[in-house]
């Protein structure tokens, strides 16, 4: 049977928010990175002999703190592992506030359970610093070793401080500044950011909102911070049914997975499709020579190849739903991966009403 996600029955389209299809510019979240220390680990921790960068960055933290290492000093710990520590800062963050880290191994570390973060800077893409991380880790996974067994129970390199990192610096928003906000829509497409704007037109008056392009909208707002605020989240709360999305099929060559959308049709075709196997087999065949002939025995190889063609049923189909193109594919038994084979040469013909996307 071939493994397809779709969404076969038409339905209409149902209304959706305007904050549900589009975003401001501007109020997003932002990604933050950070380079730390995990201490206090049961004996999992980095084998510093591998991995000198944990000695030196154990080295470096101790040197701040006035501690002085003796150069040459082997130092074999096993409860220290070197980490990236990572996080998203919220839109519109400000200093004091809270947000979840995660914390992952880059050493080679057995486990991070029962760890706890040392003080880590995390920055932004301008190498600015928007936070400080620490705290106990949380690891989902659990696992044991002796005398060479191995028992482990999901991922044991990774683990998530919730409230881990406090935010020490807000990015600059333009949202207060001028009297106009600009939304994008998530996904390019002309008829909806024309609904868009005739939606926000027809509620608050001509000339509020005008498209810039399939994707981006400029909306004029009152001038006050608290107006321009209850403004917005009304503008957010509309709803307006979105234009149906172009046809679009999606097969994932690796898993042999086929999702289309209601778009998807097929104009009449044939299809026909026969699989060829080739089998080799080799087994060995003993020579043995004759009684008191002198000769001695001898081990050969023969092989046999076979070469197996089935017959491709011819099917038709034509206007089909994707239910219908569904069963007309299972109807010639076509597997997943022939699948990919089918839908290409449709493609090719013209057949196929959808865009094909292999990834």
């Amino acid at each position: 049977m071939l493994w397809l996600g779709c969404c076969a029955i038409s339905t209409p389209a149902h209304a959706e928010r305007i904050k549900d299809l589009a975003s401001i510019q501007g109020v997003r979240p932002n990604q933050l990175v950070g380079y730390g220390l995990v201490v206090g680990l049961d004996g999992t921790g980095d084998q510093t002999i591998q991995t000198p960068f944990t000695i030196q960055t154990l080295n470096n933290m101790l040197m701040q703190m006035g501690i002085n290492v003796p150069p040459g000093t082997n130092m074999r710990l096993r409860n220290v592992a070197a980490v990236m520590v990572t996080a998203s800062l919220p839109a519109l963050a400000q200093p004091g506030q809270i947000v979840d880290v995660t914390v992952s191994s880059m050493g080679n570390a057995r486990s991070l359970r029962g760890g706890t973060l040392l003080m880590t800077p995390l920055k932004g893409a301008d190498g600015q610093v928007y936070g400080m991380a620490q705290g106990n880790l949380l690891v989902g996974g659990i696992g044991a070793a002796a005398s060479g067994s191995k028992v482990q129970v999901n991922h044991l390199n990774a683990g998530r401080i919730s409230g881990g990192a406090t935010v020490e610096r807000a990015v600059p928003v333009a949202l207060g500044q001028g009297d106009t906000i600009r939304l994008e829509l998530h996904t390019t497409d002309f008829s909806t950011t024309r609904r868009v704007v005739d939606a926000i037109n027809e509620r608050f008056g001509t000339g509020i909102a005008y498209a810039l392009d399939a994707r981006a909208i400029q909306v004029r707002t009152p001038q006050g911070s608290d107006e321009r605020v209850a403004f917005i989240a009304e503008v957010e709360s509309m709803n307006i049914r979105p234009a149906q999305m172009h046809a679009k099929v999606i097969v994932n060559s690796r898993t042999g997975s086929v999702v289309m959308n209601q778009s998807a049709t097929v104009d009449a075709c044939a299809i026909a499709h026969g699989n060829l196997s080739v089998v080799v087999s080799t087994e060995p065949v003993i020579s043995q020579p004759g009684p008191f002939s002198g000769g001695r025995t001898v081990q050969a190889q023969r092989s046999t190849i076979e070469i197996k063609q089935e017959s491709g049923m011819l099917t038709m189909v034509e206007g089909a739903s994707l239910a219908e193109v569904v069963k007309a594919l299972n109807a010639i038994g076509a597997t997943p991966q022939d699948l990919l084979s089918i839908l290409q040469a449709m493609k090719s013909a013209g057949a196929l009403r959808a865009e094909l996307e292999i990834i």
